[in-house]
This record gives C-alpha cells, structure tokens and sequence, in this order.
C-alpha cells in the first residue's frame, strides 16, 4: 500500500494529539490505536494504489465510531497541515486536484 498516504494520515494524527492532548514526540493511547486502525484500513483498502480521498469513496470501511474520530482528526489537522507540514500538505492538495480532474 501507498506508504506516503500512511505517513501523511500518522501526521495528521501527530498534530491532532500533539495540539490536542499535549502529546509531544509520540501519540497518546487513543491515538495510537486510531493509527493503527487507520494503517490497517489502509493496507486492506480494496481500491489499492488508485483509491480515491476518503470523503469521497463509495466503500466506507471504517467502523462508525474511528470513521467520526478520523474526521475529527482531519477537520483539525488539515488546515494545520500548511504551517507544520507544508510540503505533505502541498503534495496532497496537488493529488487530489488531479484526481478530480481524471473524472
């Protein structure tokens, strides 16, 4: 599976549980296992290298309750994504803005 799209969700978790739960250098408890659920989903993600955004796949293989945490973690952490990793959050944008365009 896409090791970059793992990376970009770790730190996406990373700052969630940095600026959230104060957690500096590693994650708290909770968001340790959400990025091991989100690893996993990752990696059995049946769509494989071509899978589309998220918020925009017709198979939703979370379980409810990671699916709202996950959100959670992207609502706060996208916007951020600019200003402590800007590179990544460049990256995606240009990804997903592709992506649309191949429609």
């Amino acid at each position: 599976m896409n090791t970059r799209e793992k990376n970009t969700v770790s730190k996406m978790i990373r700052l969630y549980c940095r600026l959230k739960h104060g957690v500096f250098g590693s994650f708290c408890s909770e968001c340790k296992q959400l990025e091991s659920y989100a690893h996993a989903r990752l990696e059995h993600c049946p769509f494989g290298e071509v899978k589309p955004a998220c918020q925009n796949c017709t198979v939703h293989c979370y379980k409810p309750e990671y699916r709202e945490k996950i959100r959670e973690v992207m609502r706060f952490s996208g916007p951020r994504m600019l200003f402590f990793h800007p590179i990544e959050a460049i990256r995606h944008l240009w990804r997903k803005r592709n992506k649309d365009f191949s429609k």
